[in-house]
């Protein structure tokens, strides 16, 4: 296992769309630290649905995004998918999904957003027990 950086990013409270905001947030800080990031979303759904908040969560920025697997041949520092890609690289993945991904190694950081739901805490409890199993240590921040 690689020596990736794994931090949980915890919120305090279990608002709806609090994690797809927090997403966009980290990927805006990221892009503009001149970072590549992957987006593993759990679903279509909701990969769509942080497609166009991304465009949205702030009226002054922009985000060059798109979805994986892409439909042409350019590539974009940012990209959100339900699976993570064989033939493309990010220094940083964000992970929305409720599993493990498989590759982790191919990543410098691994970002995993929490928020209180109660299946939402579960799920990244047993994460937390995984990485450590590989070796990882993970960090917690309490927003």
């Amino acid at each position: 296992m690689s020596g990736a950086r794994v931090d949980f990013y915890v919120l305090s409270d279990q608002k709806d769309n609090g994690r797809a905001l927090l997403a966009c947030r980290l990927i805006d800080k990221a892009y503009n630290l001149g970072h590549s990031v992957y987006l593993l979303a759990a679903s279509g759904p909701q990969a769509g649905a942080l497609d166009d908040l991304l465009w949205t969560f702030r009226q002054d920025s922009f985000i060059p995004h798109e979805r994986y697997p892409l439909e042409g041949e350019d590539d974009s520092p940012v990209l959100i998918g339900t699976a993570l890609p064989d033939d493309r690289m990010a220094q940083v993945l964000i992970n929305l999904s409720d599993r493990l991904p498989e590759g982790l190694e191919r990543f410098e950081r691994i970002v995993e957003l929490v928020d209180q739901h109660p299946e939402v805490l579960a799920a990244s409890r047993e994460r937390f027990r995984q990485y450590r199993e590989r070796g990882l240590t993970p960090e917690t921040h309490k927003l």
